[in-house]
């Protein structure tokens, strides 16, 4: 007797409903749903880079000579990787390219998210769930590149550590523990770094993102307003085969292009910086984009200092690469129920960012301060290229962050008013 696979198993694990009402399930068609999705193909692209990455590299602070130069295993590892192990500089370029693309993706489909309320009741855990995975992976991509043990990942761990120690009370033991004694810390600080940026954050980043994808299923997709489209129903694509097969062609498309940006387009040179060593530095190497305006908070912050009775109890570090990231992370993070006490509805429908002035006023506000602080951490590349004095420049984002996001807020209000008042 033939018997059909599916059948075959239907009828031992009653799959047949579940795969139908999966194969059923609609996706609205719009080219800013395909942010996100951009992202999650990222994420894939990062764990089988980044898998191929780690049989070869050795997380070790130990010594080694290359060419002649004392230098750390790790250090040692990733030049020869990236020049003597086949595909390993390809590998090493497209993992990069692929992180940087992953964050710029999560920001835009924040932002989309964000302007127009797709965060409203029943969405909270899906939109906290998108924030969280955006803190997790500035930080894992932060671990990523200060494993190598260079000029610029040393340059970074060196401000981290500074900035952990800023805490209040706690600094000192924070980042004792952490670096495994005082900086550069001990022998064991690569080994902690190597296996959380391999394992411990790629895992949670893993669950935070199959969770955001299952409460995603779980309220449906939001949508833009339309013809037949309402509150109750989903108007698009259903998953097979016009959906399955688009988004395949997406996730092929994405591979397709990091592999190319990592082949094609040169990416942390880490042979140019050559190895960190505590007196060495330079103007020429910066961190990631996606921590610049981290490096930018700390550049602006004034020289202030809480002393109390001869002790300083709040360092200045403290200020911009503490309270500044944590306020607009909370920010983030309160903002749907700040928005639900003003009487914000559930609603599947989403809002284009003119129908709410008071909310697209405030984020671009808001964007605008963040936009600023990140430029201000590039201040030393603008003085190379412009001549414009670093102090000078300083002191022009100081005035601009006080300045341009009320400005920016009056007018985004004032627009979206009239936008909305003109239909």
């Amino acid at each position: 007797m033939k018997l059909d696979p599916l059948t075959f198993v239907d009828q031992r694990v009653g799959a047949a409903r579940p795969v139908r009402k999966a194969l059923d399930y609609i996706f609205p068609d719009h080219w800013s749903f395909l942010l996100g999705e951009i992202a999650l193909y990222a994420f894939v692209v990062l764990i089988g880079s980044g898998t191929f990455l780690a049989l070869f590299f050795e997380p070790s602070s130990a010594t080694t000579t290359l060419e002649g130069e004392t230098v750390s295993h790790a250090y040692a590892s990733a030049i020869r990787l990236s020049s003597d192990v086949p595909a390993g500089l390809l590998m090493r370029q497209t993992h990069h390219w692929a992180a940087d693309v992953f964050l710029v993706a999560i920001v835009l489909h924040l932002l989309r998210v964000f302007f127009t309320g797709a965060f409203r009741r029943p969405r909270e855990l899906t939109y906290l769930s998108g924030v969280l995975l955006l803190g997790l992976a500035m930080f894992e991509g932060f671990l990523g590149y200060s494993l190598l043990d260079d000029l610029l990942s040393g340059m970074g761990l060196a401000i981290a550590y500074g900035v952990a120690m800023s805490i209040p009370l706690i600094g000192g033991d924070v980042s004792s523990l952490l670096w495994g004694g005082e900086f550069p810390g001990g022998p064991e600080f690569a080994s902690r770094l190597f296996i959380a940026h391999v394992f411990l954050l790629p895992a949670v980043m893993a669950t935070l993102i199959a969770g955001h994808l299952l409460t995603i299923v779980r309220t449906h997709h939001s949508q833009f307003p339309g013809p037949l489209r309402t509150n109750a129903n989903v108007v698009g694509l259903r998953t097979w085969p016009a959906y399955a097969l688009r988004s395949l062609g997406l996730l092929l498309a994405t591979a397709a292009i990091l592999i190319a940006l990592g082949g094609l387009i040169q990416i942390n040179p880490i042979w140019q910086w050559g190895p960190y060593e505590p007196y060495y530095g330079t103007n020429g190497a910066q961190p990631d984009w996606y921590l610049g305006w981290l490096i930018g908070a700390l550049r602006l912050m004034p020289p202030l200092e809480i002393v109390i009775a001869g002790k300083t109890v709040v360092p200045n570090p403290f200020f911009g690469g503490v309270l500044f990231p944590t306020a607009i992370f909370g920010f983030l993070f309160a903002w749907p129920w700040f928005e639900q006490r003003r009487g914000a509805t559930a609603r599947h429908l989403l809002d284009r960012p003119r129908d709410n002035p008071r909310r697209t006023a405030i984020g671009a506000a808001v964007f605008a301060l963040v936009s600023i602080v990140f430029l201000a951490g590039s201040a030393d590349r603008l003085f190379l290229s412009s001549g414009v004095p670093y102090e000078t420049q300083i002191w022009l984002f100081r005035i601009a962050v006080i300045v341009v996001p009320p400005l920016v807020y009056a007018l985004t209000k004032r627009a979206c008013r009239e936008l909305r008042d003109r239909v």
